[in-house]
């Protein structure tokens, strides 16, 4: 389990019984117990791969835990349907229900990162009762909504939000994929180099320019890329895994209709279910974290443990991979305090 090495990992690829085939990463410790072993599944976010985790899958499984990590679908391995339908979070939490049933876990502590973050807390109002607990990071929880707000109304109120609107129309396929490698270096560069034609990019109409724009990230300044996010053979491996396709991933940001319809067909939870442990991780320096939504998540799930980690962007896992790793391996020595199958 060397994170240098994607190869080093237990690959599989299995059918699952929605009709979907999922890659994913299956780790199993030393000792390994289905009776009373925890299996933890983590669910990556955009544009990110199984490897997103590839800094806390060794961590955790020393811990004495499974750890399963699958490319969501859309990514990797993974099934890629073309039609954005497919990707509601209802249809991804089923996803997560038939791959527990698939490893025959009864129940899992979900974790997520970004829209992975998202579909973990969706996941816990469609299957509330395959969880032992939630981990969130970098997205506070929002309950359903009582009325739909469409995107363009959603990035009003939250600026940082234009880049969604670009996503979510289909032309940006077009518009990304010819320049993946400059769309991966703005994604995974370094935040403390200071560029100002980077300053705007996630507000309406700065990505399209970014990419565009043949003096932006042209490769030829090393200070933009942060090897702490991202060594270079990493981000060769990124690349190679996304085969110049960006459908599936920007799929995710077409489904708000979607995901609004199924949400009202219900039947689904509001929120979490009171008796289920959260943690809430995020960066503070994050710009698309959505932080004034800490008090609705505070609201909804009162019991929720929410940590704010300061000098911390987006990519949590990387950023501060030592935190996250003993952050939430704390937190779960608490929840089965009385486990002794773990090495707590």
């Amino acid at each position: 389990m060397d994170p240098a090495n994607p190869a080093s990992f237990n690959h599989r690829t299995e059918l699952l019984s929605t009709g979907r085939r999922y890659h994913f990463v299956d780790q199993r410790p030393v000792n390994y117990d289905p009776a009373t072993s925890k299996t933890l599944v983590c669910i990556h976010g955009f544009p990110d791969l199984w490897y997103g985790w590839r800094y806390q899958i060794k961590p955790w499984v020393e811990l004495g835990y499974r750890v399963v990590v699958p490319d969501t679908l859309g990514y990797g391995g993974s099934d890629k349907p073309q039609d954005a339908t497919e990707y509601t979070a209802r249809k991804i939490s089923n996803d997560i229900a038939a791959l527990l049933d698939l490893l025959q876990l009864p129940k899992a502590v979900i974790i997520g990162h970004d829209w992975g973050c998202f579909m973990a807390s969706r996941f816990a109002l469609w299957h509330p009762d395959r969880l032992l607990s939630l981990v969130l990071l970098s997205i506070p929880f929002i309950p359903p909504a009582k009325v739909y707000t469409p995107l363009d109304k959603m990035v009003e109120r939250i600026p940082n939000w234009g880049y969604q609107l670009f996503f979510a129309d289909k032309s940006s396929n077009a518009v990304i994929e010819p320049h993946l490698s400059k769309f991966f270096r703005l994604i995974y560069r370094d935040r403390n180099a200071h560029d100002s034609r980077l300053s705007n990019w996630t507000l309406t109409g700065g990505l399209p320019r970014v990419l565009s724009d043949p003096k932006v990230l042209n490769g030829d300044g090393a200070v933009l890329f942060c090897v702490d996010a991202c060594t270079p053979q990493e981000f060769d491996y990124y690349l190679s895994q996304f085969d110049k396709s960006m459908n599936g991933p920007l799929n995710y940001y077409r489904t708000t209709l979607h995901r609004f319809n199924e949400e009202q067909e219900g039947p689904i939870l509001q929120a979490p279910r009171p008796d289920l442990p959260v943690l809430l991780i995020i960066g503070k320096d994050d710009p698309t974290s959505n932080q004034g939504a800490l008090d609705i998540t505070r609201k909804v799930v009162p019991h929720v443990q929410i940590e704010l980690v300061d000098g911390v962007g987006h990519w949590l896992m990387v950023e501060c991979k030592d935190h996250i790793n003993e952050s939430v391996s704390r937190f779960l020595q608490n929840v089965f305090a009385g486990d002794v199958h773990t090495k707590l």
